[in-house]
């Protein structure tokens, strides 16, 4: 069963998005801000992540860039969840290695979708 790790600082989209990701077959681990994010990757490695960007302490986009610059969790599928969704942080998102970018509210067939398709690709 693949580990999805939840990244987000506001709870209800944390229990939401836990619960669809257990209603569609994945094991869940959450994190509340950047650092525990990267602790809990540095402990327990999941298959991927749902990263938001507006973290407390270190933004999300941080948490992605020193993912990318690690040779261990390089490779590892790391979709950005915002509320902005300003096309200047998409691309940054993108050109710091992001695999996909989704605005909130999001569809959340959609992003399982994404999820499953990123999975298999990696698998």
């Amino acid at each position: 069963m693949a580990k999805v790790l939840v990244v987000d600082d506001e709870p209800n989209i944390v229990l939401s998005l836990e619960f669809l990701m257990q209603q569609a077959g994945f094991q869940v681990d959450t994190a509340e801000d950047g650092e525990s994010a990267l602790s809990r990757i540095a402990e327990s490695p999941p298959d991927l992540v749902l990263l938001d960007i507006s973290l407390p302490g270190i933004s999300g986009f941080d948490v992605l860039e020193r993912l990318r610059g690690d040779p261990d969790h390089a490779r590892l599928p790391i979709i950005m969840l915002t509320a902005h969704g300003r096309e200047v942080e998409r691309e940054k998102g993108m050109a710091l290695g992001a695999d996909d970018y989704i605005t909130k509210p999001f569809s959340t067939q959609a992003l399982v979708e994404k999820v499953k398709t990123l999975l298999a690709e990696v698998s």
